[in-house]
C-alpha cells in the first residue's frame, strides 16, 4: 500500500494530474493495493485517477478501478469520503459504472452506522441521493433506505437530513410513492429543534413546486399561501435565512400580481433584491456544496422573473405609454416567462401560467387603449420586426383576450351574472375563482365562511381584507417559534372544522390558544427562573410545582391554576383581555379568560394516577365542556401530571402534550371544542438523568 499511497501524494504535491497511467505502477500492482488506498486519506486521489480512467475508457485499469467501491465501503473519514464521491461524479461515466456497487457500499449498513458515526452516516446517504439523482443508478434501493431513516436519530445525522430529503422531492415530486414518504419525514422533522428550520424551508419549496404544477387555480393559491407560510416561519425562526426570506417573496409577488397590486408587487422585488444580496455577502468565499447550486441558481431566476412581473405590472396600469412598443415588449415577456420559465425545474410548470396570465388579459381589458396598441401590433408585423417583436406571443394572448370577452358578453354569461343564486348553487364557480385570484390567504383560514364575506364586498373591499389576512398571518409567525407555529396550525385547523370557529370567535380563541402553547413550552424547560415571580433578586423562590416533592409542601391544581392565571396577566394579552381565578375557595381551580362578552374557561385538574389522553378525556372533558354552554362553545383543559416519572425517558415536548378534541352532552345538538395541555409534575432535574 505505502507504494500507491506514495504515488498519489507526489502527484498531487506536484501539481500535475492524477491518471493511472502517470502513477508508473504496473495494474495489478494498483489493483491489490486500491481497496485499502480507498478506504484511506488518500481515496480522494484515487477517485481522481478512476474517473480519469473511466474518462478515456481506459480497459487496462478497470480492475484498479472496480476495486475502489470495496474500499470506499470502509472509509472512516466524512470529508475524504465527500471528496472522492465529488471527484467520481464530476465523471458520468464513471458514476455510472460504478453506481450500483457504489450505492451497495454507502447504504449498506446506514442504520448502524447512523448510531455509530451519525456525520458519515449523513455523507453516505448524501453520496447515494447524488448518484440516484444523477441517474447513475435506479433509485430504488435509495427508496428503501428513506423509508427506514429514523427521525428521532443523533442531532449530527438529522441536521443534514431535511436538505436531502428536499433535493429527493426536487428529483421525484412526481412519484407519489417515495414523495410522499418524504414529505412526512419532512413533518416529522418539523418537530425536531435541530430540523425544524430547514424542514420548513424544504416543505415550502415543495408546496411551491405543486403550485407550479397544479392545472387548478384554487390549488395553485391554496399551495402559494400555505408555502409563503413555511417560508415565512423558517425565516423568522432562524437569523439569516436569506433564502427562506427570497422564496416567501417569490411567493407574495406571484400572489399579487393574481390580484393587480402593483405596489406589493414591487416591495416583493425589493425584498428579493434585498435578500439576494444579503445572501451573497454572507457566504461570500465560504464553500456551498455541488449539489446545492441548482438552488442558488433557482433564487436567481425567481429573481428575474419578479423584476418582469413588476415591470408589465406598471405598464399595465399606465394610462399612457411614452414608447408603446416596450411595454408591450415588457408585457409580452411576463406573458410568455410564465409558462416558459421553470425556476425549480418542473417540466409541467401550469400553475404560474394560471395565475399570471389571466391577470394580463384582464388587464388588457381594463385598457383599452392597450389593447388597441396590442390588435395593431399584431396585424402590422413589418412595423416593428427590427425590434425582435414576439408576435406570436402577442397573438396568443389577443386570442386568448377576444376569448374572454366573448365569454363575459355572452346571453349565458349575462344570465348568470344577474342570477344571485348561481354561486350559491355552484360554489366551486365564479365567486370562488374570485376568492382564489384576488384573496386566497382570506379563503385558506376561513373557507366557506369567505365566500358568504366575498358576496357582500366588491373586489377592493376584498382586497384590504386580504391584505388584513396576508399582515395577521405573518405576524402571527413572527410573533412565535418554529416548535409553536406548526403546532398552533394544527390546532386552529382542527378547530376550524367547528362551525362556530369564525369571526370574533376564531380571532379571540385563537389567540388564547396561541398563549397556552407558549405557557406549555415555557414550564416544560424545568428552570426556576421562567416562573411567574422569580425574577427579583434576594426573593425566595416560589415554590415550583412541577418538581418531585423534596418536603412536606405536595403540588395541587391551584398552583397551576395561579402560574397559568399570572402569565396571562403579565402577558402580550394583559391589557386586551380580562383574567380572573374561578371558585378558587369552593375547591376549583379554573381560570377565566374574557374578551368582550366573549368567555373561555381553562378548567385546571391534577392526576396522579394516569397521563394518556384518553383516561384525561373520560375522567375531565365532560366537566371542561359544561362551561362553555352559555357563551363561545370554546373552552380549554389544563392537566397538572403527577404520576411517577421513569427518569431514563425524559419527558415531551410541547407537540406531543397539546390536543383538541370535542363533547357533546346527551341531546345536545352543538359540539363542545376543547383544547387539552399536560403541564408534567413529579419531576426530577435533567442532570439527575445522568446519575441514574
Amino acid at each position: 500500500m505505502p507504494q500507491l499511497a506514495d504515488r498519489l501524494t507526489e502527484l498531487a504535491a506536484d501539481g500535475l494530474p492524477i491518471t493511472f497511467p502517470a502513477l508508473g505502477l504496473a495494474p495489478d500492482t494498483v489493483a491489490s493495493q486500491a481497496g485499502d488506498v480507498a478506504a484511506g486519506p488518500f481515496a480522494p486521489y484515487l477517485a481522481e485517477a478512476v474517473a480519469d480512467a473511466y474518462n478515456r475508457s481506459d480497459t487496462q485499469w478497470q480492475p484498479a478501478a472496480t476495486a475502489f467501491p470495496t474500499g470506499l465501503a470502509a472509509q472512516r473519514s466524512v470529508l475524504h469520503l465527500t471528496a472522492s464521491m465529488d471527484a467520481l461524479l464530476h465523471s458520468p461515466v464513471a458514476a455510472k459504472a460504478l453506481g450500483k456497487p457504489l450505492t451497495t457500499a454507502l447504504l449498506d449498513g446506514l442504520p448502524d452506522r447512523i448510531k455509530a458515526a451519525p456525520l458519515l452516516a449523513a455523507a453516505r446517504l448524501e453520496g447515494a441521493v447524488r448518484l440516484a439523482v444523477a441517474e447513475a443508478v435506479t433509485p430504488f434501493k435509495l427508496w428503501q433506505t428513506l423509508e427506514d431513516v429514523p427521525t428521532d436519530g443523533p442531532e449530527d445525522f438529522l441536521e443534514r437530513l431535511p436538505r436531502l430529503l428536499g433535493l429527493t422531492l426536487d428529483r421525484w415530486a412526481d412519484e407519489d410513492t417515495i414523495a410522499d414518504t418524504v414529505r412526512t419525514l419532512l413533518q416529522q422533522l418539523t418537530h425536531d429543534e435541530a430540523t425544524d428550520v430547514d424542514a420548513m424551508f424544504e416543505l415550502g419549496c415543495d408546496l411551491l413546486r405543486r403550485a407550479l404544477s397544479s392545472p387548478d387555480i384554487g390549488t395553485v393559491t391554496t399551495h402559494l399561501v400555505q408555502a409563503r407560510r413555511q417560508f415565512e416561519t423558517a425565516a423568522q425562526a432562524e437569523e439569516a435565512r436569506h433564502d427562506a426570506l427570497t422564496y416567501a417573496a417569490v411567493c407574495d409577488a406571484i400572489l399579487a400580481f393574481g390580484r393587480a397590486d402593483a405596489a406589493a408587487i414591487n416591495h416583493a422585488a425589493d425584498q428579493i433584491t434585498d435578500t439576494l444580496d444579503q445572501r451573497q455577502a454572507w457566504l461570500h468565499r465560504s464553500h456551498q456544496p455541488e449539489w446545492l447550486q441548482p438552488r442558488r441558481s433557482a433564487e436567481i431566476a425567481w429573481h428575474h422573473l419578479v423584476l418582469q412581473l413588476r415591470a408589465a405590472a406598471t405598464a399595465l396600469q399606465d394610462d399612457a405609454w411614452m414608447d408603446a412598443w416596450q411595454a408591450l415588449n415588457t408585457v409580452l415577456a411576463a406573458y410568455s416567462a410564465a409558462r416558459t420559465v421553470c425556476p425549480l425545474g418542473d417540466d409541467t410548470d401550469q400553475g404560474l401560467a394560471l395565475l399570471v396570465q389571466p391577470a394580463i388579459e384582464d388587464g388588457f381589458l381594463r385598457q383599452q387603449a392597450f389593447l388597441a396598441q396590442l390588435r395593431r401590433a399584431a396585424q402590422e408585423t413589418d412595423q416593428h420586426a427590427a425590434r425582435g417583436f414576439d408576435t406570436a406571443t402577442a397573438s396568443a394572448l389577443l386570442t386568448a383576450i377576444e376569448t374572454a370577452a366573448q365569454r363575459e358578453t355572452s346571453p349565458a354569461a349575462s344570465s348568470n351574472a344577474t342570477d344571485d343564486s348561481s354561486d350559491d348553487d355552484d360554489p366551486g364557480g365564479a365567486a370562488l375563482g374570485r376568492l382564489q385570484r384576488l384573496a386566497p390567504t382570506l379563503l385558506l383560514q376561513l373557507k366557506d365562511q369567505a365566500l358568504s364575506i366575498a358576496s357582500t364586498v366588491d373586489d377592493q373591499q376584498l382586497l384590504l381584507l386580504e391584505g388584513l389576512a396576508h399582515d395577521s398571518d405573518v405576524a402571527r409567525l413572527k410573533a412565535t417559534d418554529p416548535l409553536i407555529v406548526p403546532t398552533l396550525d394544527r390546532l386552529v385547523t382542527e378547530l376550524s372544522a367547528h362551525p362556530a370557529f369564525t369571526g370574533e370567535v376564531r380571532q379571540t380563541f385563537s389567540v388564547l390558544v396561541e398563549q397556552t402553547l407558549l405557557f406549555l413550552k415555557s414550564r416544560s424547560d424545568l428552570t426556576r427562573t421562567n416562573l411567574v415571580g422569580s425574577t427579583k433578586k434576594g426573593e425566595p423562590a416560589p415554590f415550583d410545582y412541577r418538581r418531585k416533592p423534596e418536603g412536606d409542601r405536595k403540588p395541587v391544581e391551584a398552583d397551576l391554576q395561579r402560574d397559568f392565571q399570572q402569565w396571562l396577566q403579565k402577558g402580550p394579552l394583559h391589557n386586551v383581555v380580562l383574567v380572573e381565578p374561578v371558585d378558587v375557595g369552593m375547591g376549583r381551580a379554573d381560570v377565566m379568560a374574557h374578551f368582550g362578552a366573549l368567555r373561555y374557561l381553562t378548567e385546571v385538574k391534577q392526576d396522579a394516577t394516569d397521563n394518556n389522553p384518553r383516561y384525561l378525556e373520560g375522567r375531565y372533558l365532560t366537566q371542561a365542556a359544561e362551561y362553555s354552554n352559555n357563551n363561545a362553545p370554546f373552552g380549554q383543559l389544563l392537566v397538572l401530571d403527577l404520576t411517577p416519572k421513569d427518569d431514563t425517558q425524559g419527558n415531551l415536548r410541547v407537540d406531543e402534550v397539546a390536543w383538541t378534541t370535542t363533547h357533546r352532552p346527551h341531546g345536545a345538538t352543538t359540539d363542545r371544542a376543547v383544547v387539552v395541555g399536560i403541564v408534567a409534575g413529579n419531576r426530577t432535574t435533567p442532570s439527575a438523568y445522568s446519575r441514574k
